[in-house]
């Protein structure tokens, strides 16, 4: 089985500086991808509005690491502008010497929206605005120049220079709706994630996945497939980091003894994920973090 561990960091009850040492400590264990959320407010739908901004952390991540793939999991579509958002990649590419992950979602968090005064949407409209969004941002980081006419989004002969180092900067799509959301991620993504759901559920979406990509014609390998599964200690941990949305992340949780955690993550290989995405956050349990660096990882790469 082949798959790869990395740390999905929550920006929510914590600082730039001790993110920075965390993402170092993370990327001296070897782990292969850190990455970073888009939210204004903590995400566990309680409304706590203590939570640090995206496309700065983003920054602060590429800036502290020097191996380590830097993503996002992810933008939303609704917040930025794909002009900007595409501009904002470029310039984090040359930070990070091209290895920055762009993820792309529809958004869901409507206590946020509300707050600022952003337009939520129904879901129909909210993905019609993610794929319009990810067809720019894609457009602008790979093309000369760009022309788009959408509901949303218009381009006009627009430019994004100087493009990435990386020639084709990877774009994720975030969400696991079958219909519409994997649709979209098989028509213009380059990657997938999805988030606390259980090794049956990842693998029935995966098959939808392929599917879309195999009524147009691609490969479904093209596609790399990842989750964010959490890494807690503790149901109190579960509680605190998690908040209102302790209930729906605990059945799919690493937690319990090292051979709990290594089955739980070879179910997730042997389904096809490329990428299996520890989510933690503050108060970050380090020792967690180390002990599944240490007894989970070696599992999998060894020999």
């Amino acid at each position: 089985m082949t798959v790869r561990f990395g740390v999905h960091t929550g920006l929510q009850h914590t600082s730039i500086a001790e993110l920075q040492t965390l993402w170092q400590r993370i990327e001296a264990l070897g782990f292969d991808w850190i990455s970073i959320w888009d939210h204004f407010y903590a995400a566990d739908a309680t409304g706590d509005p203590h939570c640090l901004e995206a496309v700065v952390a983003h920054a602060a991540l590429a800036a502290a690491t020097t191996r380590v793939r830097c993503g996002s999991l992810v933008y939303s579509a609704g917040y930025r502008h794909p002009a900007l958002l595409a501009n904002v990649m470029a310039t984090l590419d040359q930070l990070a010497g091209g290895r920055i992950t762009c993820g792309l979602g529809a958004g869901w968090m409507q206590h946020e929206y509300r707050a600022y005064g952003i337009e939520y949407g129904t879901p129909a409209e909210r993905l019609r605005k993610l794929e319009e969004s990810i067809r720019c941002v894609r457009s602008l980081l790979r093309e000369d120049t760009s022309d788009f006419a959408g509901e949303y989004f218009q381009l006009t002969a627009a430019r994004c220079e100087p493009k990435p180092v990386q020639e084709h900067l990877p774009i994720w799509v975030g969400g696991g709706g079958e219909k519409v959301t994997l649709r979209i991620c098989a028509q213009w993504a380059d990657g997938w994630n999805v988030p606390f759901i259980g090794p049956a559920d990842w693998a029935a979406k995966a098959r939808v996945l392929d599917a879309h990509c195999e009524r147009i014609g691609r490969d479904p390998s093209d596609i790399t497939k990842s989750v964010n599964v959490a890494l807690v200690g503790s149901e109190e941990q579960l509680q605190t980091q998690f908040g209102r949305l302790a209930d729906s992340v605990r059945p799919t949780v690493f937690t319990g003894t090292s051979q709990q955690m290594i089955d739980h993550a070879a179910a997730f290989a042997e389904a096809g994920a490329d990428y299996v995405i520890l989510a933690v956050r503050a108060p970050f349990d380090r020792d967690a973090i180390e002990r599944f660096a240490a007894e989970v990882v070696p599992a999998f790469t060894a020999g």
